[in-house]
């Protein structure tokens, strides 16, 4: 190894030691020799690193970083741009070499030179790209600067910043058309549009009432009746889809450990999650988006009734159940983020205790009841116990349709939990995680005859696509 390799980095340059190494041996030669001129030079060889050292611990430089990414939000497998644009506010000497703290996931950090050679007006611009194959929230930096005096002698490593968050949401996969909307027509848009601009056939009428506008009356019906009668055109209402998403600890068995590299991270802390679970997350998003593009209202819960994404990290508004637009959806991929297995039976196995959430209660199926008949209900579960199952399937009953999937590495487990919510009026299947999201979509379109054997068609399926 060089000696220049061996020399703390963190103190001085080469150039630095150099100097330092030259005093010592001038202040040596004029120890021997008996010259004073050589401990002048000595001296002045010493004190000017040492000097350079102290200057730039106490007069540090400031800087100011703005960081973007584009897009932001960004879904995983997507690239993501980041600019960076950093500005000196103090004193304006020296150089420094500054490097951007990633992730291990994402690779080696990127170094760059400041000022760069491109710098206007002070302030020198930068920009890098980032992958993630992996859904979660990601901290960016800080970046971190060794500068060095003018002279170039002395080194100093600090961080500039904070370093910003990178969001990174689950990608969704195209789905197949299925008949899911039930009596609402073409997946809510036919029946939307007809009320919103109804003939003479359909609109509805009432009685003339005092106070009603006479360009209200409709004379083919007072005609018909013989009495005055008026339009009651029905509101434009929006179809809506209630999805349950189940997150429970105990659910999806199975995952990855910490320290795997396996799962979603919030600022390098890995999050529970399993393959079986990251399977239901994108099954989610994918559904959402389905269900957005033909102008659904959602409503998204967990199996307790409560807020879907209450105890997401990355959810913009925890308490929201209800999303509409392209706002709303956006709003669920953020909160689909950082979303992780939870609940009391994940708190019980980290304090060896034992307890029993009450899951698929009177509580969930208030809430279905309270938007009764107005579109689908999607369950998108995990690992169910034929108990929890008869909890559930009398909440087919609140949805137009009723559709629930069953994520398992074993789905011949789920066939009694299958069974009951199919009496209960639920299409169900059972998939494992190796099975594509829009090949256990488009088994819902089998109806009601198709049900019995839809778990086993898509196992099929999963073991052609091995």
């Amino acid at each position: 190894m060089a000696l220049h390799d061996r020399l703390p980095r963190h103190l001085f340059s080469q150039r630095g030691w150099g100097l330092l190494a030259a005093g010592a041996v001038s202040l040596l030669g004029a120890q021997i020799m008996g010259r004073r001129d050589l401990l002048t030079l000595a001296v002045l060889l010493i004190v000017l690193p040492l000097v350079s050292l102290a200057g730039i611990r106490l007069v540090k430089p400031r800087f100011q970083v703005y960081r973007e990414f584009n897009p932001s939000p960004v879904e995983t497998s997507a690239a993501s741009t980041v600019r960076l644009a950093v500005g000196r506010t103090g004193y304006a000497g020296g150089h420094a070499i500054m490097e951007e703290r990633l992730p291990p996931r994402f690779g080696e950090s990127p170094a760059f030179r400041f000022p760069a050679r491109s710098a206007t007006g002070g302030i020198s611009r930068y920009e890098y790209h980032l992958r993630s194959g992996q859904r979660g929230q990601y901290l960016i930096g800080p970046v971190t600067a060794e500068f060095t005096d003018p002279f170039g002698l002395s080194l100093h490593r600090q961080a500039i910043d904070d370093g910003d968050t990178l969001t990174v949401t689950p990608a969704a996969v195209d789905l197949p058309v299925t008949g899911l909307a039930g009596a609402r027509g073409n997946d809510g848009i036919t029946a939307t549009r007809t009320r919103a601009n109804p003939s003479d056939d359909d609109v509805m009428t009432r009685e003339y009432r005092h106070g009603d506008p006479m360009r209200r009356v409709h004379w083919p019906a007072t005609a018909r009746h013989g009495v005055l009668m008026v339009r009651q055109e029905e509101s434009v209402t929006t179809p809506e889809a209630t999805l349950i998403l189940d997150q429970r600890f105990t659910a999806f068995p199975g995952g990855p450990g910490p320290g795997h590299g396996g799962n979603p991270s919030v600022d390098g802390h890995e999050m529970a999650s399993s393959p079986a679970f990251e399977w239901a997350v994108v099954a989610a998003i994918s559904i959402c988006t389905h269900l957005s593009d033909r102008n659904y209202a959602l409503r998204l819960l967990d199996p307790r009734g409560e807020p879907a994404f209450l105890r997401s990290l990355s959810a913009p508004e925890p308490e929201a159940e209800e999303f509409t637009g392209a706002s709303g959806l956006q709003a669920i991929a953020e909160s689909l983020a950082a979303i992780h297995l939870s609940g009391p039976h994940h708190a019980a196995r980290e304090h060896g205790q034992e307890s029993s959430p009450a899951v698929f209660d009177d509580h969930l199926m208030d809430k279905l009841s309270a938007h009764r008949m107005r579109g689908p209900i999607i369950a998108v579960l995990g690992r169910i116990t034929p108990a929890e199952a008869r909890a559930l399937a009398p909440g087919a009953g609140y949805g137009a349709n009723a559709f629930a999937i069953i994520v398992a590495d074993r789905p011949a487990d789920a066939e009694d939990s299958l069974e009951i919510l199919r009496r209960g009026g639920w299409r169900a299947v059972a998939v494992q995680p190796s099975v594509p999201v829009p090949l256990a979509w488009g088994e819902f379109d089998q109806g009601g005859g198709g049900q019995a054997t839809a778990a086993a068609d898509v196992r099929r399926g999963a073991e052609v696509g091995r």
